[in-house]
């Protein structure tokens, strides 16, 4: 037995001071438990630091990690979760067999037996509803190549554009938040920043708990020569906020008028690098203006922020010379998640501090393979940081995977993860795949998902490694082997990627996601353009070397990297190529970002609406490679306290657990440290409440409620906090998983969950007292059933068969109906208002040919109604009846018929606009065609229409007639 230090008592360990690039110290974590017969390279995915690991071998088992010393992200360090949650892969709760669910009971079956059902489900539901009938839904535990092969399963081979992660839980406004600012995604910062810099920004980023090792590294410099300053914004006294020198602690919700107020005092106080600013990025006035408006005491007035400490930080990061900005969940989860993000990059681009040594910026990722979903377009965007709204980005894929670009999704932004889910709701979904993940704990609103995950007409499958709650909902489980029972290739959150080979045979029937992926694949039948195969790999070695050909250009270029190169030594960071065989640490040294509009991965949205930007607005603001510079002004959260619940709650991590404890739960040492969830409180609060420690507190939401014993201080009054990790897999039996009280809400950009405000109230109770919201039997032996649940299944079964009796339609009909009728009512409209103002010369001839275009358009409509159907439900003749009326021809008629016409045709236009979505979806290249005709005339009906009512207002309005 070898344990280099009891990780759990003493968290961060011992300190090496250091100051300079490169210098960190090497420090060995280690945990052994017996013996070992070999060690293999592996690295951590228990946090998204990424750090490198070896894995302990004996008898086929794990029986330890070390950290390896020669790896520059944590020079051999180890963290609790990292020194203990290997204990997980031993765990006799390891499913070992595929399980099929027969009359409300699992059974056993074999992989040919399961593959097959998912594989009849698939093609019955792909005939019947298209490929949009299907969704995937996975994790931030797979690796790189598993990723991409699913991203070409889905979007090559079935055209769905139902693919999303739990990634979307955690990390979605990182990406979203750099493609808004530099054009693509791709951090600008790297851990080397953390060794020089004499100034680390924290937003919403608790690193002592979420990334313990990087928090050893900033802890080293803290207590070596040339310290930097650290300034933290938080709303709790964390062990994180409480090292600061500066700690503000604004109300939940308020982040985006906080940082308005830095960057306000920043601008006002004359630090901007005005040269940097002209030449290297767009849009300062505009921001400039926008936070003009938030004075230190307007934002002391919405965040009770002191001013005199906004002052203070401002003054800290205005008088340092370099400055790294870190944000995490207190960020990305709360209100006006994106717009905060941007301004944190803001901060840091208006002072020139990006591009050198100690100036970056971390838009931090909440799990350790996360950064792979966004790169390789499992989490619904296109592999690559392509941009999925420029078709020459799709046709590159096409050639690279041989197949029809017309086939893969880029009809629409990609379906984030909760679209998926009320998807699923409304039964537009009927399949939903989940990989290694746990929806039924970790979603928001928990009572709304059981019973989407329940629901008779969806068939859930799900691939993982333990019996979750969500797995007790599935149709088919996967047994999963998970890391350190196969390899594979991971990138951190500094883009270093780390290879991990497999150390031991996974339990039982068990397989790896990439091969239940490929198994899938050669089961659909699923190929190219010319009848080969569509997955050309059959290993992960064969996988990573398909994905460096998808990266070759791109920002996130691999082509430099090979399972050899990454073996054996430190992890190598991306961009690694024939420009940085080496790879590059540090990105944008030429200060040169990815924002042409040819090269970029998104053109833009509207930070407050999410409403996106069009190619056409993008270009014209001529980014030529300037980093973009975006203002919000701030919103208040949709739901704030109130009378009948008077506290704000916010959820958030423990530091020695992960996720919903899949692994972590099942590592005693760290069941013993955090057993059991608790609510902070503050000591106000508790004195009023009458709370003291350990007291127990029912916590209830307009959604839910649930019980846990206080823990009291560290916390603004006013504000409770509570952990997500514990749910009901090891039944303490009681409702205890936080996600029952949030909101199922979304930040518009990101499409992040709202998990960081919720209105609750609280009530001292006696004794937990009642059950958990639903009965999750994991050993049904042992159970004497429940009335309660069985009326529940009964009711859910009524419920399911009371939908099923509406008579199923597809609705294109709908809107093939309401185009036709929308032209058609322009026919008569045209012809009107042509007979009524015969004496206006242009007005006969104008109409008479718009006449002839929407006639024209009824006609090409007929084939594919009688293709699709067609129903019609009276709105454009409701329209029409509101609108055109006859009047006396005079001017001021005209005008207003003009004005009439200009509203039908945009009732036509928006009918367009949706079954072009939907054409595109079916792969329909006729309907296609037929659609952008009609298009583009109702276009040069509107513009007619949009300049003749310009030119008439004036001499309308102005003059009596």
């Amino acid at each position: 037995m070898a344990i280099s230090r009891d990780s759990v008592s003493d968290i961060w360990g011992e300190r090496t001071p250091y100051h300079g690039d490169g210098q960190w110290p090497v420090r060995v974590d280690e945990r052994v438990l017996e013996e070992p017969e070999r060690w293999v390279q592996s690295a951590c995915v228990l946090c998204s630091n990424g750090c490198a690991c070896d894995i302990a071998v004996r008898n086929g088992r794990i029986v330890g990690v070390r950290g390896r010393a020669e790896d520059v992200v944590n020079r051999g360090r180890l963290g609790p979760k990292g020194l203990h949650g290997w204990e997980a892969n031993n765990n006799p709760d390891r499913l070992t067999t595929p399980l099929i669910k027969r009359n409300g009971t699992f059974e056993p079956a074999n992989w040919d037996e399961a593959m097959q059902l998912i594989v009849e489900r698939a093609q019955q539901l792909e005939k019947q509803y298209t490929a949009s009938s299907i969704g995937f839904y996975t994790s931030g535990q797979l690796f790189l190549e598993e990723y991409y092969t699913l991203a070409v399963i889905g979007k090559a081979g079935l055209g769905t554009p139902h693919m999303d992660g739990n990634t979307r839980l955690c990390t979605a406004t990182a990406a979203a938040a750099l493609k808004a600012t530099f054009g693509s995604d791709g951090q600008p910062g790297s851990y080397f920043d953390l060794d020089v810099t004499d100034c680390i920004l924290m937003v919403g980023h608790n690193m002592s708990a979420t990334d313990t090792v990087l928090w050893m590294r900033v802890l080293d410099r803290r207590r070596g020569p040339k310290p930097p300053r650290l300034i933290v914004i938080d709303p709790r006294a964390t062990v994180t906020a409480r090292e600061a020198d500066i700690h503000l602690a604004p109300r939940l919700g308020t982040n985006v008028a906080v940082l308005n107020g830095l960057l306000h005092l920043l601008i006002e106080g004359g630090y901007v690098d005005e040269g940097f600013v002209q030449q290297h990025t767009i849009g300062f006035e505009k921001l400039r203006e926008t936070v003009r408006a938030y004075t230190p005491e307007r934002v002391e007035s919405i965040s009770q922020v002191p001013a005199a400490k906004l002052r203070a930080a401002a003054e800290a990061i205005a008088t340092s010379r370099q400055l790294v900005s870190t944000c995490l969940q207190g960020v990305y989860q709360s209100n006006q998640v994106t717009a905060a993000a941007v301004q944190i990059n803001n901060l840091n681009l208006i002072l020139g501090r990006i591009g050198r040594p100690g100036c970056g910026i971390l838009q931090m990722n909440g799990q350790p393979t996360a950064q792979n979903t966004r790169e390789t377009g499992a989490d619904g965007d296109l592999p690559g940081f392509r941009n999925w709204n420029n078709f020459e980005h799709v046709k590159e894929l096409g050639r690279l995977w041989n197949v029809d670009p017309a086939k893969i999704p880029h009809w629409a932004p990609p379906t984030h993860a909760m679209q998926i889910f009320r998807y699923c709701e409304t039964g537009s979904i009927r399949m939903l795949w989940i990989h290694a993940t746990n929806p039924a704990i970790s979603l928001p609103n928990l009572d709304r998902i059981r019973s989407i995950l329940g629901q008779q007409r969806l068939f859930v499958v799900v691939q993982d490694a333990f019996m979750t709650e969500t797995a007790q909902l599935a149709d088919v489980v996967l047994p999963a082997a998970i890391w350190g029972e196969k390899t594979g290739t991971f990138t951190n959150v500094d883009r270093t990627v780390h290879i991990s080979h497999k150390a031991i045979e996974p339990p039982g029937e068990a397989r790896s996601d990439f091969d239940i992926f490929i198994d899938f694949a050669q089961r659909m039948g699923l190929k190219d353009k010319d009848g080969a195969p569509l997955i050309r790999w059959r290993t992960p070695e064969e996988a990573f070397e398909a994905w460096k050909e998808c990266s070759r250009g791109r920002p996130c270029d691999y082509t430099g990297l090979s399972y050899d190169k990454l073996t054996g030594g430190s992890g190598i960071p991306w961009p690694c190529n024939e420009q940085h065989p080496d790879g590059s640490p540090r990105i944008y040294l030429d200060l040169k970002f990815p924002t042409d509009p040819d090269y970029c991965e998104s053109y833009g949205h509207d930070l407050v609406t999410g409403g996106l930007m069009t190619a056409t607005e993008y270009k014209a603001m001529r980014p030529a490679g300037r980093a973009i510079l975006r203002g919000a002004e701030y919103v208040p959260p949709a739901e704030e306290p109130d009378d009948e619940y008077p506290f704000y709650l916010s959820t958030g991590r423990l530091v020695y657990h992960f996720h919903t404890r899949a692994k972590t739960g099942r590592s005693q040492p760290l069941v013993d440290a955090a057993p059991d969830d608790v609510l902070q409180i503050s000591e106000a609060d508790a004195d009023a409440l009458g709370v003291a420690d350990g007291d127990w507190l029912k916590v209830t939401s307009r959604r839910g409620a649930i019980k846990a014993r206080a823990k009291v201080g560290g916390i603004d009054a006013g504000q409770v906090f509570v952990s997500f990790h514990y749910g009901y897999w090891d039944d303490p039996g009681r409702a205890r998983a936080a996600n029952e009280l949030t909101m199922l809400g979304w930040d518009p950009v990101s499409k992040q969950p709202h998990y960081k405000y919720a209105a609750v109230k609280l009530e001292r109770v006696d004794s937990p007292g009642t059950r958990q919201p639903e009965q999750v039997v994991l050993h049904p032996e042992d159970e004497d059933g429940s009335l309660s649940e069985a009326v529940k299944e009964t009711a859910k079964g009524l419920v399911d068969a009371a939908k099923s009796l509406k008579p199923e339609r597809e609705h294109t009909a709908d809107y093939i109906g309401l185009l036709r009728m929308s032209e058609q009512q322009l026919v008569k409209a045209f012809a009107h208002v042509r007979k009524t103002h015969a004496k206006e010369p242009d007005i006969a001839v104008i109409c008479k040919l718009f006449e002839s275009w929407s006639q024209e358009a009824v006609d090409m409509l007929q084939p594919f109604a009688d293709k699709y159907g067609e129903h019609r439900h009276g709105e454009p003749d409701r329209l029409e009846d509101a609108l055109l009326r006859q009047r006396v021809p005079n001017a001021f008629a005209l005008l207003r018929d003009l004005h009439d016409l200009w509203l039908l045709v945009n009732e036509s236009v928006i009918s367009v606009d949706t079954l072009e979505q939907a054409a595109r979806a079916k792969r329909d290249k006729a309907f296609e065609d037929a659609i952008k005709q009609i298009r583009k005339r109702n276009k040069r009906q509107r513009r007619w229409l949009r300049t003749r009512i310009r030119q008439a207002a004036p001499q309308t309005l102005t003059v009596p007639s």
